[in-house]
């Protein structure tokens, strides 16, 4: 299997007929200033000793250097290799409130896009720790199971929204309740689950299931987002625009509040912590720093295929182009005729 690492270097194959233009020129541009020596006999001789096919073969050389060069700067990569790569870390799973409140504009651009925001930096972090997400509103599901591959995880986190889950609500409960479903290990330890809402939980007993998730070694971070003023929740029409706020029925704007003590109790039942959200970004940072301290396991011995750089050879068949085209003469090989002298 071939392919490059920087096709764009392709582009500059468009030079080649300039190159050839430029060459056709300067050999006529030579030629044209030896016919003005002046001295026709010397001018004569000169010509003669010139080989055409020589030349034209030394235009072609050059020209071959360059496209060979240009191959080479692309980069190709031919074959796979393989390689054991061992990584230790801990299983973290991140569950997400996607709930309306979550679109409250207290933070910006809104609670939603700041978590998202601050989880993406938080993946970028990781170094051999298993990474999993988890969306809840009224229900719980899995967005993305626990993974090595950061770039899959971050593709799965570019796809949350509030429309993800339709059933409205923040079902703090079920989500912790999921994630220990969703941890593999069957060891109490290396299990860390991060809760990112503005905890309110309309729809079970978070606390409870807090407890129970402590019987399965889980460490609970909770991350509160919002206000605890709170905040009026927007609504948008098909086309995105903004045409007011969420009302209840009597006419009134809800205002979502951030729920300071649930968070906090939770991340207290589990040996966890509970930090509000900021405008430095540092809570997931910290969250990390705790984690780094924790003990290792190993969590995986995989083989990885990865193309291996070629562009060595091209670089090399270059050089030994240009010596060639270098050592090559423009002189044509003049047989020297011996006259024999007769003695009579």
């Amino acid at each position: 299997m071939l392919r490059f690492a920087y096709p764009q270097f392709f582009q500059l194959y468009s030079l080649v007929p300039i190159l050839i233009g430029f060459l056709i020129w300067s050999y006529r541009r030579r030629k044209k200033l030896l016919k003005n020596i002046g001295d026709e006999e010397l001018v004569n001789q000169l010509v003669q000793s010139v080989s055409r096919r020589k030349q034209i073969w030394k235009t072609i050389l050059i020209v071959l250097a360059f496209i060979v060069l240009v191959f080479a700067l692309a980069d190709p990569q031919i074959g796979t290799r393989l390689e054991d790569i061992k990584r230790s870390g801990v299983d973290i799973i991140i569950a997400l409130d996607v709930s309306k409140s979550m679109l409250a504009e207290d933070v910006a651009p809104n609670r939603l896009e700041k978590a998202k925001h601050e989880i993406a930096t938080f993946i970028d972090q990781l170094e051999g720790d298993r990474i999993g997400l988890i969306c809840f509103a009224g229900i719980a599901f899995v967005q993305c199971p626990l993974t090595l591959d950061y770039n899959a995880a971050k593709l799965f986190l570019d796809d949350i929204d509030t429309q993800i889950i339709p059933q409205p609500g923040t079902a703090i409960a079920s989500a912790i309740q999921l994630a220990r479903k969703s941890f593999v290990s069957q060891e109490m330890k290396y299990k860390v689950l991060i809760l990112i809402t503005d905890g309110e939980d309309h729809e079970g007993k978070p606390v409870e299931a807090a407890k129970e998730a402590t019987k399965d070694g889980i460490i609970i971070y909770t991350i509160g987002i919002g206000s605890p003023e709170g905040a009026p929740i927007p609504e948008y029409d098909a086309y995105g625009n903004k045409i007011g706020y969420k009302k209840d029925r009597s006419g009134q704007v809800i205002t979502s509040k951030l729920d300071v003590l649930t968070l906090e109790k939770i991340a207290f039942e589990t040996g966890g912590k509970y930090y509000i959200s900021s405008r430095g970004e540092s809570e997931l940072g910290k969250i990390y720093g705790e984690i780094s301290q924790m003990e290792k396991k190993e969590l995986s011995s995989r083989q990885f295929t990865q193309f291996e750089d070629r562009f060595q050879i091209f670089l090399i068949m270059t050089l030994i182009i240009l010596v060639i085209e270098t050592l090559l003469s423009e002189r044509r090989k003049i047989k020297r005729i011996e006259k024999s002298s007769v003695v009579v």
